[in-house]
């Protein structure tokens, strides 16, 4: 899967301008909640958290079946959030079969297969 360098559709939140610094420290959001990981974030919350790497998402719609997001890329991962059929959705990286994706920058996020996204031109 080729990642675009910008997003594939109006996004309906302001990306971050100028230089993004952090003032102080920071709770970090429970899993599954903000799409934000140590190595990698959304980059809508560039102003907000500080990660390794920041993501432009990828816009891809649920397939024909409700998901449950995984907080691992792993069958036996905790249950997260349960998005429904034919939903939008952000996909922020890739794990071999495993899907790291978001309903935004305010979440939830978790792990899905890669079958349980309609194919890109289907989208």
């Amino acid at each position: 899967m080729k990642f675009p360098t910008t997003v594939s559709a109006k996004a309906s939140y302001s990306l971050p301008e100028g230089i993004v610094g952090l003032k102080g420290p920071i709770q970090k959001p429970a899993p599954g909640t903000l799409p934000l990981r140590g190595d990698l974030a959304h980059v809508a919350l560039a102003h907000r958290f500080l990660a390794a790497h920041y993501v432009i998402p990828l816009l891809r719609v649920v397939g024909d079946q409700d998901v449950t997001l995984k907080l691992n890329s792993r069958d036996d991962a905790e249950n997260g959030a349960e998005i429904p059929a034919g939903s939008e959705v952000e996909v922020l990286d890739r794990e071999g079969d495993w899907l790291w994706i978001t309903c935004g920058p305010e979440g939830p996020s978790g792990y899905v297969r890669t079958s349980a996204l309609k194919p890109d031109s289907d989208a």
